[in-house]
This record gives C-alpha cells, sequence and structure tokens, in this order.
C-alpha cells in the first residue's frame, strides 16, 4: 500500500477559504484513488486565534516563565484545532475522514518539552484507518512520551512530523504545501528577480537553511534523505504547479537544460542579518579556551578567520552579551562590529569552478558594497556586509549568476 503524505503548513490552513482549498487537492488526489494521509499545523501565523505564538502568550501574559509541560500542552491545541476542523470540512463534502492526535498516529518522543525528538512511529492505527477508505489527518508539531505526557518538536515540528510519518509507512514521496511555489533562487522579498528551483539537493537546502533562508527544516530534510523520500513544496493556492522537489545530487541527472541554464552549479543565495562580527586579538592556546567556553554554553560562531594577528567570526546579535562575558573573563582585547548582515552563494558544484569569488566581489563592487568578511566551504560563499547593503548585496550577488 502506497501512501502519499502531504502537509499543510499554517497559511495554508489559516481559514475557512484556504482550508477549501485544501478540499480541492484532497478532491483530485482521490479522484486518482490514491490513499493519503495529511499533516497539518496550527491556523496562520503570529496574531491569529488559533496560532501557536498565540496560544503560548496566552501563559507567557501571565507568567513570564511559563511551565515547559503545560506550554507543549496549549501549544499542541493548535494542531488539534486545525485538523479537526479540516476533518469536518472534508466530511461534509462527501470524503471519508478521521483526525488523529500525534499520540493517536502513534509518534513517540523523547520527554525533552518544547523541544522533543521521535523515537519511535508504530503507524499501525494510521494504516488501519487507511485501508477503510479514509483521508488521516494528523496534527503536526506533537507526539507524547511513553508515559504520555504530550511533548512538541520544536521549530519546523510539522516538517518533520510529516517526513517521519512518511519514513515509517515507506512513502515514496512527502508534498509539502506553503504559499509560494517552491524554493526560490533567493528570498522574493528581497531579490523580485528570483525564481523557482525545480530541483535542489538534500545538501543544498542544509545549507540555506543553516544560512537563513526560510525553507524546510533541516531535521525534516535530513529524515527524509535516510528514508530516500522525494520532497516536493508546493504552493496551495497554485496546486497544479510542480513546485521544486528535493532529493540526492543524482536528481540533477534527471533534470533538463533549466538546471544547465544556472550557470551549472548555482542554486541560490540566502541572506540573514542580525549578525555581529567580532575580531579578537589573542595567543593560539588562550583562543582555543574561548572557543571551549563558547561551545559549553552553546553559542553559536560562524564564518571563523584565523589570522597571524587576529581571530574574526560572526555570531547573532542575540548572543553577543554572553559572548561578551567570555571575551572579559579572558581579559581580551576585541571589537565588535554590529549590524552586519550575511549573505551566501550556495551549490554544490561550487568547489573547483574558477571565477565565483571575482564575480561575486565584481557585483559587490559595482554596487558601492563594503565586503567586511568571507568565508567559503565545498558548497558556500559567504559575505559579511553591513546590515545597510544586505538586500543591495544579495541583488548584486544574485544578477552575476542569473543573468535572465
Amino acid at each position: 500500500m502506497s501512501i502519499l503524505v502531504q502537509k499543510f503548513g499554517g497559511t495554508s490552513v489559516a481559514s475557512y477559504e484556504k482550508m477549501n482549498e485544501v478540499c480541492k487537492i484532497v478532491e483530485r488526489y482521490k479522484e486518482k484513488n490514491l490513499d493519503l494521509v495529511l499533516v497539518v499545523s496550527a491556523m496562520g501565523r503570529k496574531g491569529a486565534p488559533y496560532a501557536t505564538d498565540t496560544l503560548i502568550d496566552l501563559c507567557s501574559a501571565i507568567n513570564d516563565k511559563p511551565s515547559k509541560r503545560e506550554n507543549d500542552l496549549i501549544m499542541s491545541c493548535g494542531e488539534i484545532i486545525s485538523g479537526t476542523i479540516l476533518v469536518n470540512m472534508l466530511k461534509s463534502k462527501g470524503i471519508e475522514a478521521i483526525f488523529l492526535t500525534g499520540q493517536q498516529a502513534g509518534i513517540l518522543t523523547s520527554d525533552e518539552f518544547s523541544n522533543a525528538r521521535i523515537k519511535y512511529i508504530n503507524p499501525k492505527r494510521i494504516q488501519e484507518e487507511v485501508k477503510q477508505g479514509k483521508v488521516v489527518v494528523i496534527a503536526g508539531f506533537q507526539g507524547a512520551t511513553e508515559d504520555g505526557e504530550i511533548t512538541t518538536l520544536g521549530r519546523g515540528g510539522s516538517d518533520t512530523s510529516a517526513v517521519a510519518i512518511g519514513k515509517a509507512l515507506g512513502s515514496e514521496t512527502v508534498e509539502i504545501y506553503t504559499d509560494v511555489d517552491g524554493i526560490m533562487t533567493a528570498d522574493p522579498r528581497v531579490e523580485p528577480r528570483a525564481k523557482v528551483l525545480d530541483f535542489i539537493s538534500y545538501e543544498e537546502v542544509f545549507q540555506m537553511a543553516d544560512k537563513g533562508a526560510k525553507v524546510i527544516h533541516p531535521r525534516a530534510v535530513q529524515l527524509a534523505k535516510d528514508g530516500n523520500i522525494t520532497l516536493v513544496i508546493k504552493n496551495t493556492l497554485n496546486p497544479t504547479y510542480e513546485g521544486t522537489k528535493i532529493g540526492s545530487s543524482s536528481g540533477y541527472k534527471n533534470i533538463d537544460s533549466e538546471y544547465e541554464g544556472q550557470d551549472d552549479f548555482i542554486a541560490a543565495v540566502a541572506n540573514k542579518d542580525k549578525v555581529v562580527q567580532v575580531k579578537i586579538k589573542s595567543e593560539e592556546d588562550i583562543f582555543t579556551e574561548v572557543l571551549n567556553e563558547i561551545e559549553n554554553r552553546n553559542i553559536s560562531i560562524d564564518m571563523i578567520n584565523f589570522f597571524i594577528s587576529e581571530k574574526a567570526f560572526v555570531t547573532d546579535e542575540a548572543d553577543i552579551e554572553e559572548l561578551e562575558e567570555i571575551l572579559n573573563k579572558f581579559d581580551l582585547e576585541y571589537k565588535i562590529n554590529g549590524k552586519c548582515a550575511k549573505v551566501t552563494l550556495i551549490g554544490s558544484k561550487i568547489t573547483g569552478v574558477s571565477g565565483v569569488m571575482a564575480k561575486i566581489v565584481r557585483g559587490l563592487s559595482k554596487a558601492g558594497i563594503s565586503l567586511l568578511q568571507t568565508s567559503d566551504s565545498n558548497m558556500t560563499i559567504s559575505c559579511l556586509v553591513h546590515e545597510k547593503d544586505m538586500q543591495k548585496a544579495v541583488n548584486a550577488i544574485h544578477g552575476e549568476f542569473y543573468k535572465k
């Protein structure tokens, strides 16, 4: 029994009107006699009555340090609300359907409230309901411990739920529905010429998410890679558009000349604001101790450059106070450049391609943008710029590699 798993995000179930579009998608697939399992997020985004953030605020408004256990309980309500409404709408249209919470769907998790990990999924209940011809709608973002405690999965939890369920069911494909046509070559709010990618590899998506792009969560991508599942990013309001497929890099062989038109290696340009550049003057042995302290405090640093006279790296703006505590503890001489942004070129074939850095520098220079620091890996080149120049930097670099 081959089952297609479809995940519908918050914007796809934000209202009755949006849910009606979801029902139309289900109707089209059921006409093809496909077995469907839907995973849903809470309704809408921050500010919406039943969005996850809104539910959290109900507790944080009366206690600035709310209990994580009770927080998980109230957060889990968001997906239960959207799922039960969607099932009732499907039934009103003559489609047999049933709603299951994460626990009822057999999702067993660890006991870290608000950031639990899926340990195991027993798909028996899901499979039984599907065999009876029902569309099974499951609450994303949640599960339960062996003791029956309700847990939530943290950031990207609904994506993770959907792919994990797909893996447990042996699905070949998991479709992720959102409010855009697919993964794009840049954030369209920053780069108006951005276009939808037909295909992108698991590894490139990891890098995009890590470098600031708002794409599917890396946890979900890792599960898909482990299960050899093809992910498809689609638009709920434009469901006939093929969207973007995410799979192994060998999938490029199955893509026609469109990918060749992307300068034969470039995938996307990602951007991240609210980062800070830190420059330190220190001896090697002391800096090793500093790095150990940074690791112990779970502070993430990036773009690390070692020079004879100084060390340079970037960190999130939110971590700078704690980082300064560490630097002062070691009595180090340092300089902090705030209000920076990171713009990253991503592509699995960047390594060994001549002229890539020259194009980047040329594009930034023509736009009058100061380049503060760079770092690279086998599939990324990151550029640190002033935050005020972030959009221009994205435009400049994207324009160098996507001239059409």
